[in-house]
């Protein structure tokens, strides 16, 4: 073998800051999904989150939520898409991981505490979560 793939487990983390602002934002758009993008900086598989960004003309309802990603402007520090699951669950649906963004996918469920809150990769497999 040439190359020596080094595999890593992932892991997300979060300003205590910026969680804080994602749960103050799903409680305010309840009973509707609410969506956001997630800014920071990825090494070795560790994701760190240090903002969020209001994605521009993002719609939602209460099983839905979406922005057409061609009005972004470019920016390398868009790691993810954060948003909520008003109905309690946190696992990704089939649309969800079609419309995947980024490195990371964030859901946050009902009643939006700071357990309530999990990631996700582009597989639907469970990423851990660490509050800084």
């Amino acid at each position: 073998m040439l190359f020596k793939t080094k595999k890593f487990e992932r892991q997300v983390s979060i300003h205590k800051k910026v969680l804080d602002s994602i749960l103050s934002y799903c409680q305010m758009k309840h009973p509707h999904e609410g969506i956001l993008i997630l800014k920071g900086k990825s090494k070795q598989g560790n994701i760190l989150i240090e903002g969020l960004v209001i994605p521009p003309f993002s719609y939602s309802g209460p099983t839905f939520a979406g922005f057409p990603h061609s009005f972004l402007p470019f920016d390398i520090s868009y790691v993810g898409i954060v948003h909520s699951h008003p109905s309690g669950t946190a696992n990704p649906s089939v649309t969800d991981l079609h419309n995947f963004f980024g490195l990371v996918s964030i859901i946050v469920q009902s009643p939006y505490g700071d357990d309530d809150i999990f990631a996700w990769d582009s597989n639907g497999n469970s990423i851990k979560i660490i509050i800084i």
